[in-house]
């Protein structure tokens, strides 16, 4: 894109653009994605850290981190929902999986054989162990039967205010779609560097 269009599209625009197209590939919904964003001229390892829920955050740190980014408990639930996708790493639900009581017993037992409990952190387990190449709502039915992967993710449903939630989008699946789309354009409307604002970066590694 930098050689055919020199600063002009930014890296923060192409990732907008990348998250709404590989949904739709995976058979999820579609969005407008608003345009004109600058890319950052700082990077910050602990900031990010800090503001991104940890797959260890009990329901109360993430309604929190959520809300800190003006995101309601309904938009908490239905991004989360991007969990249909994707995996995670062994050192991320070791602790769920070998700890915690609210998760399906043989499907605990299926991750300890991929994940000891100590070493091979690396290794990845699908966040939906069902269809985790296609965007649907089987994140949420998976909740319903406690086989989330992360403690986090199993939060939202664990005799808690999100219960009726993620039963309605396990449901749903309409529903969480429309959801979904509008949450993530609320989402990528937090704080856009615009105008003269950041820079254009010649290298989304680095910046200039």
């Amino acid at each position: 894109m930098e050689k055919a269009c020199s600063g002009v599209v930014s890296c923060a625009d192409i990732l907008a653009v990348a998250a709404r197209d590989s949904v739709v590939t995976l058979g999820g919904p579609t969005w407008t994605v608003m345009l004109g964003r600058r890319d950052s001229g700082t990077a910050n390892r602990t900031a990010a850290n800090t503001n991104i829920p940890a797959p260890t955050a009990n329901l109360a740190n993430l309604t929190s981190k959520f809300g800190a980014q003006g995101l309601s408990k309904r938009e908490m639930v239905v991004l989360s929902g991007g969990h249909t996708i994707g995996k995670a790493r062994c050192t991320s639900f070791r602790d769920h999986i070998y700890n915690d009581s609210n998760i399906d017993t043989a499907y605990a037992k299926s991750l300890q054989a991929k994940c000891p409990r100590s070493g091979g952190d690396n290794r990845l387990s699908p966040l939906d162990y069902q269809t985790p190449t296609k965007f649907e709502n089987n994140y949420y039915k998976n909740l319903v039967a406690r086989k989330g992967l992360l403690h986090s993710d199993q939060e939202l449903f664990n005799g808690v205010s999100t219960d009726s939630l993620v039963t309605k989008y396990s449901k749903n699946l309409k529903l969480f779609e429309n959801d979904f789309a509008a949450a993530m354009i609320k989402m990528g409307n937090i704080m856009p560097l615009t105008g003269s604002q950041g820079q254009i970066r010649k290298n989304c590694r680095k910046r200039n």
